[in-house]
């Protein structure tokens, strides 16, 4: 049953991901912090690579048709990243997690569209409106004064969670007939090359010389903390079934709200406390399907 614990560290550095990058980009453009970011998340991915992977075996394995899904991957991973990053820059942490949360509705949507032969259940269906019903219920329709950014930060965590729905779809081509560590480092280079043309075309590094000592800290750390919530998760995966770890590892939605409480102050509704349990709920029925 350790498995169990690695998808649970898994989702808690998951969750300390998003609260760094927040405390990260408060001074800082979103992109320029995410490219930042994403040197720190190559040097792990490879390190994992290296450590779990005959890497001379696996570049031979790599096709056409591989490398093509890869790059896909790598582009759509990329965009998620800058709109989950740029949603939570601007938005509150209670908000924009749970909206990316739902990329495994989209992402269970999809694969029934482009797999058949993937199982589609009627309770599959039942968890996704669960998830689907607590996200909506998350997403507070008080007005408030800085109602226009909320509705930016909405859109923008909506489209990380369609991009992180494609990645996984193309990654799961992708990685076929090579390791996920591998395919997953590959694809990080090119998320990595993506987010720094992304700041060079918009001249975002402009504001490199706005990064204090602080912001610098929390970017690295965010980095960090992204690489061992992959360690921990690729470890659960190797001991454990995929069925069970990956709706443990979107718990994470849990320990980000009370993270934000703790960093962030930010308070849960009643209504908002519903659609976590809904999400929560829908989660946890998913390790059943």
């Amino acid at each position: 049953m350790n498995y169990i614990i690695f998808a649970l560290l898994s989702a808690f550095f998951a969750a300390l991901t998003s609260v760094l990058v927040k405390l990260g980009m408060k001074k800082i453009n979103s992109n320029l912090a995410t490219a930042l970011r994403c040197i720190v998340v190559v040097a792990f991915s490879w390190l994992m690579a290296f450590i779990t992977s005959d890497l001379r075996t696996e570049f031979d394995s790599l096709t056409y048709k591989t490398v093509l899904y890869l790059i896909l991957s790598g582009i759509t991973t990329g965009a998620s990243w800058m709109c989950y990053f740029h949603a939570l820059k601007i938005g509150n942490i209670n908000l924009v997690v749970p909206i990316d949360k739902s990329s495994i509705v989209f992402t269970i949507l999809l694969s029934f569209c482009i797999f058949p032969e993937e199982n589609f259940t009627y309770l599959k269906l039942f968890c996704v409106l669960l998830i689907a019903l607590g996200t909506f219920l998350m997403i507070e329709k008080k007005a408030q004064r800085s109602s226009k950014r909320k509705k930016t930060a909405i859109i923008y965590a909506f489209l990380g969670a369609i991009f992180a729905a494609l990645t996984s779809i193309l990654g799961k081509i992708g990685i076929s007939g090579i390791s996920s560590d591998f395919g997953s480092a590959i694809r990080c280079v090119i998320v990595l090359i993506m987010a720094w043309l992304i700041v060079f075309s918009g001249k975002n590094y402009r504001s490199f010389n706005d990064i204090d000592t602080k912001s610098g800290i929390f970017i690295i750390l965010s980095g960090i903390a992204t690489g061992a919530s992959w360690l921990c998760y690729y470890r659960a995966l190797s001991t454990g079934p995929a069925s069970v770890v990956a709706p443990l590892d979107k718990l994470s939605i849990v320990f980000t709200v009370f993270l934000g409480y703790i960093f962030f102050k930010e308070k849960l509704t009643k209504k908002s406390l519903i659609g976590l349990a809904l999400i929560v709920a829908g989660t946890l029925l998913l390790l059943i399907c």
